[in-house]
């Protein structure tokens, strides 16, 4: 294992160039094992999710289209589904069917989904190159780091001005990924994430209307990174500072915010300093911000029967409001599975009366349900002043009943975070219950077992086991 010369992290270095250096120099065996776990438990979390996305009418819509735009079939393949794609378009596909349910995982302190920012272009590729699984699995890793510590580098600044984070580091955590599967030097690495600047973008406009476009975003940015790496592998040259540089990706995405951004998390123990493995998996299909509050829900739910219930006030934090509570008259009324999962009002409802939050709970008949659409709307939502955001997606839910008393719930550590991380167990049972919707469960634990050992596998046994 090459040993990185202390100088290397300084802050001085230019971002860029020090993800570079921590990518192309990167090897299984400096990541600690339990870090390695856990991105193996991410993948198999995702890889679940992508599953279960069949059985949504967004996926064939989605593979439609790529087809069409493919046209003629290529080699890589598509999770759950027979159709074989040339890389890029594969790679677009399973970055949908990956985020399409918004089960994926989340990094809290970046606010990104780091595994549908890698995962698509790590799979995608590594099977066009026909790579092993310890090869996958390290340049899978080098873009969760970058994913998360670009994201975390603008403190939540991406969703304040309209952009979508994810659909925004992918691009940059692609190259990277695409780079090291590809054997580029730190220079070339360098050059596709100044290439990379020129592509990263997703507006969250679909909060609007439960638009499908969110959806879309991390597979294009896999695209992207694919396009970057190959063009920085033949040497076209892209800018040396593509994050902080003038009119790089902070000033231009940020404006007026973006001397906010905090370049020293982009380098600081960058190659000791594991962050991605803090990602949070989601026990909720719902966005990650009403986490909190759908605990505390489902906490006074077993203590409360809901048509005694007068009014709920729902507490969130300050920042997730605009994404999750407003405006309230639509947030109140969803008409879509994409509503309902950003409707804080919509997801405490149902949390209160079904005691759960689980994928049927987004099915057509659940969004009719009339209780729950008439509770929803008794749900009023505040900002919560003992929120532990960012570093955990806090919440509470307060109760006023009809004989006059209040019950209270509030959740510091959200489920599926910190010290409430899903294990071993915990995420395997979900892996299991997402997959069921689209395979049997032979093929599903077919899937896990290789994943799980994914470092004596290669990239081509996962994939043909992801196929139907």
């Amino acid at each position: 294992m090459r040993a990185a010369p202390i100088a290397l992290w300084d802050s001085a270095l230019k971002p860029a160039t020090a993800l570079a250096d921590m990518a192309a120099g990167l090897r299984l065996e400096a990541v600690p094992e339990a870090a390695r776990h856990r991105g193996k438990l991410s993948i198999l979390d995702a890889l679940g999710v992508g599953l279960a996305s069949n059985a949504f009418v967004y996926a064939d819509r989605a593979l439609a289209g790529i087809s069409a735009l493919a046209g003629e079939a290529g080699s890589c393949s598509v999770i759950g589904r027979k159709e074989r794609l040339p890389v890029r378009d594969a790679a677009l596909a399973n970055g949908i069917l990956i985020h399409g349910l918004d089960f994926d995982d989340t990094h809290l302190t970046s606010i990104v989904h780091p595994t549908a920012a890698c995962l698509p272009c790590a799979l995608s590729l590594g099977e066009a190159l026909n790579v092993d699984g310890p090869s996958f699995l390290t340049a899978y890793m080098a873009g969760m780091e970058t994913a998360v510590r670009v994201g975390a580098a603008v403190k939540g600044g991406f969703h304040h001005v309209g952009f979508h984070a994810t659909g925004i580091v992918a691009h940059f955590s692609s190259a990277v990924i695409a780079a090291k599967l590809l054997g580029l030097s730190t220079r070339q690495i360098v050059e596709a994430q100044g290439i990379a600047a020129s592509t990263a973008s997703g507006v969250q406009v679909f909060l609007e209307d439960g638009a499908w476009t969110k959806r879309f975003h991390p597979g294009w940015g896999a695209v992207a990174g694919i396009t970057a790496a190959r063009l920085a592998g033949a040497d076209f040259t892209g800018p040396s500072r593509p994050y902080e540089g003038k009119f790089g990706l902070f000033d231009t995405h940020l404006q007026d915010k973006a001397g906010h951004a905090d370049l020293d998390i982009m380098v600081t123990d960058l190659g000791t300093r594991w962050h991605f493995a803090d990602t949070a998996l989601k026990p909720y299909p719902v966005c990650h911000f009403i986490h909190g509050c759908a605990d505390a829900a489902i906490e006074l739910s077993r203590s409360v029967d809901w048509r005694d219930i007068a009014a709920v006030e729902a507490f969130l934090p300050k920042d997730t409001m605009p994404i999750v509570a407003e405006p309230a008259a639509a947030k109140e009324r969803p008409t879509t599975d994409y509503e309902a999962k950003f409707s804080a009002q919509f997801v405490v409802a149902t949390c209160l009366i079904k005691g759960r939050f689980n994928l049927p709970e987004l099915q057509e008949e659940a969004l009719r349900d009339p209780q729950v659409r008439e509770l929803a709307t008794r749900v009023a939502c505040s900002i919560d002043s003992a929120s532990a955001f960012p570093q955990f997606f806090s919440g509470g839910v307060k109760l006023t009943l009809k004989d006059g008393r209040e019950l209270f719930r509030h959740i510091r550590v959200n489920s599926g975070a910190g010290e409430r991380a899903l294990d071993t167990e915990s995420v395997a049972a979900k892996f299991m219950a997402s997959a069921s919707l689209a395979v049997d469960g032979t093929k599903a634990a077919a899937v896990q077992e290789i994943v799980l050992d994914i470092e004596n596998r290669t990239v081509a046994e996962l994939t043909a086991a992801l196929r139907i």
